[in-house]
């Protein structure tokens, strides 16, 4: 167990050291403790949902493991919530998907609204949380030859237009009910495994389908949507619908956010530096937060180097408030908590990494070509004890210190997980 005095003559020091450079801690700290992260909900489930849970999953996505404690029902699945978001500091947003509404009767995804999300609403004003939406367009028999909005036969494409729909009064709902603006997230899996023919048609029918679901317009306080490309994916090795430059391209002309997965683009591509290309031409960003080990892989986010470049990017360009950050990861074959834990506190730790910098005075001696400075500052600051003001955020936001948080996750795998199987 961390002791609280040592945590705090360890943040003394390091406030001291990096107010020499002119950095202030405690306006670092006040920043991060503004930033919500949106955490996905299907870390805990595997990506099962409630409406089909046996549906085998499709759309590329595949989940490994099998690690004891998956949650079956919402209220396992809320209450897993509950100690993940114990464990992180401050108050954040859950990501859901069509798959994870609560009905009392069977439902098809293109019937369920928002009286089947009123579980999910009841439970995050408890938490004092927001909810970010995604419409579901995988792991169902609609899902023709891997195609959904672009596909050519209109009664598939009205039925996921009809699922689109019907997500943004969902996610419209969510920004009624709880005062925050609710991100409403659409991916599509469409695309060939091999050489097509025509690549044009099926993304004029994309755009169709899209100008279709987005004609109604909602209060843009409550919700907005964003649009995600694709490299890749499994069974859609040779053409994606939905790249990145049709979504860049439509984000822009219909002024809808564009997401950016990290996962979701060439292992060798830095997706920092698309932020600062698109923002002066764009709404704003979703970020879907992953770490891509073999392309889009989805493994739990740690504090590596693409990760750093992520956050550095978004304080040193002042980007964050126009910029929705989400986590997107599953792995089963660890603690499913653990994982919401570990990738929203590495995340918060690389926001706090990138603030903890005497930002001003770096581009000012970049502007007068003094790249020696700046070379030589972002070098030292690599050592400079930022451990001890993340303990100290940890501290003045109510959470476990270090790893003192596993023991919270120890006992509820004895007290409930484990009972599960």
């Amino acid at each position: 167990m961390v002791k609280t005095e040592n945590i705090e003559k360890a943040y003394e020091t390091a406030k001291a050291r990096y107010a020499e450079l002119g950095v202030d801690t405690d306006k670092a700290l006040a920043q991060l403790k503004n930033i919500k992260l949106s955490i996905h909900c299907w870390q805990g489930d595997d990506i099962h949902g409630f409406l089909n849970p046996n549906q085998e999953l499709t759309g590329g996505i595949g989940v490994s493991g099998d690690y004891p404690g998956i949650a079956r029902t919402p209220d396992e699945l809320t209450a897993d919530l509950h100690e993940g978001l114990s464990l992180i500091p401050g108050k954040h947003k859950v990501q859901l998907h069509t798959l994870y509404a609560v009905t009392d009767k069977k439902k098809d995804f293109n019937e369920i609204g928002p009286e089947d999300f009123k579980y999910w609403v009841d439970w995050a004003k408890e938490e004092q949380i927001g909810l970010d939406m995604n419409p579901t367009f995988f792991s169902h028999p609609k899902v023709k030859h891997n195609f959904t909005l672009a596909s050519p036969e209109k009664e598939i494409r009205d039925y996921w237009i009809q699922v689109g729909k019907k997500s943004r009064e969902i996610s419209n709902y969510f920004g009624q009910e709880l005062g925050q603006k609710s991100i409403n997230n659409f991916w599509i899996p469409d695309g060939f495994k091999d050489n097509p023919i025509d690549k044009q048609t099926p993304r004029l029918r994309l755009l169709e389908s899209l100008d279709e679901i987005f004609a109604k317009k909602y209060d843009e306080n409550n919700t907005i949507e964003a649009v995600e490309g694709k490299l890749f994916g499994t069974g859609i090795e040779s053409y994606t619908v939905g790249s990145h430059l049709f979504y860049n391209n439509y984000a822009i002309s219909r002024g809808k956010l564009w997401t950016i997965d990290a996962g979701h683009w060439h292992p060798t591509e830095d997706v920092s530096d698309k932020f600062s290309a698109f923002m002066p031409f764009g709404k704003g960003l979703m970020l879907h937060v992953s770490r891509p080990v073999r392309w889009d892989s989805d493994h739990v986010v740690i504090l590596d180097d693409a990760l750093s470049r992520i956050t550095r990017t978004l304080v040193r360009d002042n980007e964050l408030s126009k910029t929705n950050i989400g986590l997107d990861f599953f792995d089963a074959t660890i603690d499913r908590v653990a994982a919401w834990v570990i990738g929203a506190r590495a995340t918060q730790k690389a926001l706090l990494q990138a603030m903890l910098a005497p930002i001003a005075a770096l581009k000012k001696a970049e502007l007068n070509y003094d790249f020696t400075t700046r070379l030589a500052v972002t070098e030292e600051l690599k050592s400079y004890p930022f451990g001890a003001v993340w303990d100290e955020f940890c501290l003045q936001n109510g959470t476990p210190v270090g790893t003192d948080w596993l023991e919270n996750i120890h006992q509820y795998e004895k007290d409930v997980l484990f009972k599960r199987n």
